[in-house]
């Protein structure tokens, strides 16, 4: 299926530029990595270049046939640092805990040349990463797992360098696909057993990592660097395909929660319709909702004296209790403590 905002150009292009270096190494010219993407070689080095998704998963396309070692996305996951991010990449540095880094990481992703579908869930003594294989990443096996064994070793990379102890590496990796002949390379760069054919693609580290602090922790920055990553989100979002038309419609009725139908009679279409175009962008009516609804709530209790019963009502709560359960679910903190 196709992803219409896979041609946003949105995004610096240091994925880009850290494939076409690790493909240079092989003696391949970037000239033919970049074949397709309309990039030249020297716009990798413009602070001014943008790119889009599909420009990244052309390159990696061209890696598939030209790559001359299954290495090639290890390799450059690993040479994919934090800080190549931005703001994205300070805010999740400087979290305070490693359970807020999770968060950030997960609410602040579509800032970051997103390429799969991510999630994370804690269960028992264990905390994971998660990639739901759905519609819309339905890659080629070969290019999945191109993708896949990337941003495993972006994760774990970061994660080694935000923590610096070897406690909290990885315990085990699940893999959707069927075990490659390079297999050997899994327990290389992700330091753990690694399981093929499971259910869904998932990377576990033991729960006590969540109460790790970052070397750079630091309260105040966080905070700052959230609000940032916060209004750029904000733009990304009512500004680019359904998914934006369908946020700015629920911004501007504040105090109610439209219905999925309702909304999708304002657009013109069928709520199957919606729903289908919603997720080929990879979200969801109720997810944009809860988008909506948190970023008003936060933009009133950092800007007003409202109570919070009154917040509540303004963002489409009947009952201030279900409002400050929803609110610690999308931000990890109460109403009162996110107040400045």
């Amino acid at each position: 299926m196709e992803i219409p905002l896979w041609n946003e150009k949105r995004y610096a292009p240091y994925k880009v530029a850290a494939l076409v270096e690790v493909l240079g190494e092989q003696g391949i010219a970037p000239e033919a990595s970049l074949s397709g993407t309309g990039l030249l070689p020297e716009s990798l080095a413009n602070p001014e270049t943008l790119t889009s998704v599909r420009q990244y998963i052309t390159v990696c396309r061209n890696a598939l046939q030209l790559s001359k070692t299954p290495e090639t996305p290890f390799l450059t996951g690993s040479r994919i640092p934090l800080s190549a991010y931005g703001m994205y990449g300070f805010a999740l540095v400087c979290s305070p805990t490693i359970r807020e880094y999770f968060q950030v990481a997960i609410k602040y992703h579509r800032l970051a040349t997103p390429l799969l579908a991510m999630s994370w869930r804690e269960e028992g003594d264990t905390v994971s990463w998660i990639f739901p294989m759905n519609a819309a990443v339905a890659h080629p096996d070969s290019l999945l797992r191109f993708l896949v064994e990337q941003q495993l070793t972006q994760l774990s990379t970061h994660l080694r360098a935000v923590v610096e102890n070897d406690t909290y590496l990885p315990v085990r990796a699940a893999l959707s696909y069927s075990a490659p002949d390079h297999t050997h390379l899994y327990k290389r760069y992700l330091g753990c057993p690694v399981q093929f054919s499971q259910p869904m693609s998932e990377l576990t580290y033991p729960k006590s990592i969540l109460s790790a602090k970052p070397r750079l922790a630091h309260g105040l920055t966080s905070k700052i660097l959230r609000e940032t990553c916060d209004r750029i989100l904000g733009e990304v979002k009512t500004s680019t395909g359904v998914a934006g038309e369908v946020y700015q419609i629920i911004a501007s009725t504040p105090g109610h929660s439209p219905s999925m139908e309702g909304v999708a009679r304002q657009i013109a279409t069928t709520v199957r319709t919606l729903n289908r175009k919603l997720h080929a962008e990879g979200t969801s009516f109720t997810q944009i909702l809860d988008d909506v609804r948190c970023n008003l709530a936060s933009e009133y209790l950092r800007s007003t004296k409202l109570s919070v019963e009154d917040i509540s009502e303004l963002v489409g709560f009947s009952e201030a209790t279900n409002f400050r359960h929803a609110f610690r679910r999308w931000t990890g903190s109460t109403p009162a403590r996110y107040r400045p």
